[in-house]
């Protein structure tokens, strides 16, 4: 198949499909993503294929708040800053620690009583090697399950933790800082998210504890066996940054990490967001 003819249109929206079940790239200037005429377009593509991928298109931060205002209803960070630095430099990020969770795969807010919607990340500062973002499709994951395994995690819930990821990166933590997540607090989220528009998809992670009313053994293994399946080949896109890509994932639909990358080479993205409008259930 050639280039011209991978090009798709939905009404101004330009763009091409990265794989079968994730990723779409958007063909568009500038200057169009950022009129607003899109808006509507962009969030329905989302919500299909769950990473729009937006080539050296080289945002400001102003133009990448702007553009993130397009998509749904911007959410500030807690501190009330609109661009949060990604960055394990203590320089750029003071609070770097907690991004260690984010080398393992996870979807943002489980613990808040909705996620966050979207997510824009804008590539500053490269990293020396490594340091790619992976993304897998949920929605798509569980449309694949076979029949057993749909009415296996029907009714079935996680307890989810963000002391749970603690142990990913720091495997014997200081009480300190165990008690300090711990403060958090838990939460038992299904492991089958049935959104408003009807569609399901799999709630994972490495802030997911332990499975209600399975044994520890089992409900291991079905939480391994689950992750593997979602983030199999097929339905994972893993994006090489280049200075002024932007991507944007649908948090609700997709989970995501960083691979592994130099801590010390400064590597730095600005990330947007905005309000998610459902609360996991």
């Amino acid at each position: 198949m050639s280039h011209a003819a991978a090009v798709q249109a939905t009404g101004k929206l330009k763009y091409e499909n990265i794989s079968e079940f994730i990723g779409s790239r958007i063909l568009n200037s500038k200057e169009e993503l950022l009129s607003g005429e899109l808006g509507s377009e962009l969030r329905e593509l989302l919500e299909q294929r769950g990473v729009l991928v937006l080539p050296k298109i080289d945002f400001s931060d102003d133009e990448q708040v702007q553009f993130t205002e397009t998509i749904g209803k911007f959410l500030p960070e807690i501190q009330g800053q609109k661009v949060y630095n990604i960055s394990l430099d203590k320089e750029k990020n003071p609070n770097r620690d907690y991004l260690k969770g984010s080398l393992y795969w996870h979807l943002d807010g489980t613990m808040n009583k909705v996620p966050i919607g979207a997510a824009i990340l804008t590539s500053k500062v490269l990293p020396t090697w490594g340091g790619n973002t992976e993304f897998c499709n949920t929605y798509a994951a569980y449309e694949q399950l076979s029949e057993e395994d749909k009415r296996l995690v029907a009714d079935k819930k996680a307890m989810h933790s963000a002391w749970t990821s603690l142990f990913y990166y720091e495997p014997e933590p200081s009480s300190e800082q165990l008690n300090a997540l711990m403060g958090l607090g838990e939460v038992n989220l299904p492991l089958v998210w049935t959104h408003q528009s009807g569609r399901k998809s799999l709630v994972l992670g490495c802030t997911a504890h332990h499975v209600l009313d399975m044994t520890p053994t089992e409900s291991t293994r079905l939480l391994v066996r689950l992750r593997e399946w979602a983030t199999q080949p097929k339905f994972v896109y893993s994006h090489e940054w280049s200075v002024g890509d932007t991507v944007i994932w649908d948090n609700t639909g997709t989970m995501h990490r960083a691979m592994p990358y130099d801590p010390d080479c400064g590597r730095l993205l600005h990330r947007t967001k905005t309000e998610g409008v459902e609360p996991i259930q």
